[in-house]
């Protein structure tokens, strides 16, 4: 649909919506895709979100359900009577409807789960032993498959049963006896095989799978780097449990880069699935405040590094003019090598063996950064300052005061480079997430260090 002919679509459900016009909104509804149903819900106020739900399609509303923030699940479900949630719940993808009984509350999820079917029950209770950020909280059970011995034909006839519950027919497992993955098909080589060849003469061999208990990050890396269409989730005896499919992919990368986003910019606590504007101011506080208020009280450091130097600042004050310089560029260079790293670790670049190497690179590169900065910012300090008619204590030549700036300039980017590349490794090390000490906390630091370099530098070239 072009995306001038869905916005006119969504306009005109809004209308609907605002005139409670029953008749115009069912109309608009059935143009629309579930997940700008979902969209529209969530900014909906509480009297047109009653009217929403009296009105939908009950064949719909479980997609849109699925598509909506964790924290709208369980008011929203409680919109329906009794029959209408069941027929919601029995409607939805396994793995959607473990997610959705994982953000409802303890009470409410056991209620939920006592309108479905046993099989449904089984199926969903297996799902969500996973955490939602495992390869098991992803997956969806509905993979096709077939048992080893199986010709063709009876494989073909086994399909048959999947066509509306499958995921996906892209990809068609083999397994033993005991569910043990053995090889996979393509459905193109079952239509144009002879009828009555075992299905183990023309499988695949399953070069790739992962083990439910795995981060959904190591997932997405491996569909990414395999170029995949399905990842077939399996247990510790290799037995398949269930897929990985591409969109599932798609909403882990979404929420991956989201988080490290938050945590590189100093925002803490659980990540929101509520857009912007429908997070409350007070979420939106809670979240920013604590990573402000230390660094705020970390930044009270620099003003006792300034109070302990007062005397080298004192005897030459156009140090200052090159101090939020020297400051800056450590943070910069820091945060550079931070993200370089964090990059590197997120698509399985770095294992945990490469810090040496790491070291090696980063000392390198931010000496070599350094010292051309630092003969960069000597050269105008000898040449364009003194258009400026700057005040130098007389016993202080510019050139070595070019020199104190350029060495200070020099090792503050060696050093921040080598903090910026180290810290998310050792933040790894001791089971932190890299993300978190990037950024804001980065630049604290080293504008810390910073200050303490540029000083000591200062005092001990210039003899103060």
């Amino acid at each position: 649909m072009p995306e001038e002919s869905r916005t006119l679509d969504i306009e005109g459900l809004e209308l609907a919506i605002a005139k409670q016009d029953a008749k115009a909104f069912l109309s608009a509804s059935e143009e629309l895709h579930y997940a700008d149903l979902a969209s529209v819900f969530e900014n909906l106020d509480d009297d047109e979100r009653a009217f929403f739900t009296s009105n939908i399609s009950l064949d719909l509303f479980p997609k849109i359900l699925a598509e909506l923030p964790d924290t709208l699940i369980e008011e929203t479900l409680e919109r329906f009577d009794t029959e209408a949630q069941q027929n919601i719940l029995s409607q939805l993808l396994d793995d959607d409807r473990a997610d959705i009984l994982q953000d409802v509350g303890s009470q409410a999820r056991q209620r939920y789960l006592a309108m479905l079917k046993p099989d449904e029950q089984e199926t969903t209770r297996s799902l969500m032993r996973y955490d939602e950020d495992t390869a098991g909280g992803r997956m969806t059970t509905n993979a096709a498959k077939i048992k080893i011995g199986t010709s063709v034909k009876g494989a073909l006839d086994i399909l048959r049963e999947y066509i509306d519950s499958a995921e996906s027919l892209a990809r068609i497992y083999v397994v033993d006896e005991e569910g043990r993955l053995k090889g996979k098909i393509r459905l193109r080589e079952l239509a144009f095989s002879d009828r009555e060849t075992p299905v183990e003469q023309i499988m695949q061999e399953i070069d790739i799978s992962i083990l439910a208990t795995a981060d959904q990050e190591d997932a997405a890396q491996i569909f990414a780097k395999y170029d995949m269409t399905l990842l077939p989730v399996v247990d510790e005896y290799d037995r398949l449990l269930g897929i990985i499919t591409h969109d599932d992919v798609l909403e882990i990368l979404e929420e991956e880069s989201t988080e490290d986003i938050e945590k590189m910019s100093g925002i803490a606590g659980e990540q929101s699935e509520e857009t912007y504007l429908n997070t409350s101011i007070y979420t939106h506080f809670k979240r920013r405040f604590p990573w402000l208020l230390v660094l705020a009280l970390l930044a009270i450091s620099s003003g006792y590094v300034m109070l302990r130097f007062e005397h080298v600042l004192s005897s030459i004050f156009l140090l200052a003019l090159y101090l939020p310089m020297v400051v800056a560029a450590g943070g910069n260079t820091g945060g550079q090598a931070a993200a370089m790293v964090i990059r590197a670790m997120s698509l399985g670049e770095l294992e945990s063996g490469s810090t040496w190497k790491v070291f090696l690179k980063e000392l390198a590169l931010g000496a070599l950064l350094g010292i051309v900065l630092g003969i960069c910012i000597a050269l105008i300090t000898t040449f364009i300052l003194p258009a400026f008619a700057p005040k130098i204590p007389s016993n202080i030549s510019l050139a070595n005061f070019a020199l104190a700036v350029a060495v200070a300039l020099a090792a503050q980017i060696t050093t921040s480079t080598l903090s910026g590349a180290l810290l998310p490794i050792g933040a790894r090390a001791i089971k932190l997430d890299p993300a978190v000490v990037a950024a804001p906390a980065i630049t604290t630091l080293v504008d810390i260090s910073g200050m303490v370099i540029y000083f000591t530098a200062a005092r001990t070239i210039l003899s103060l």
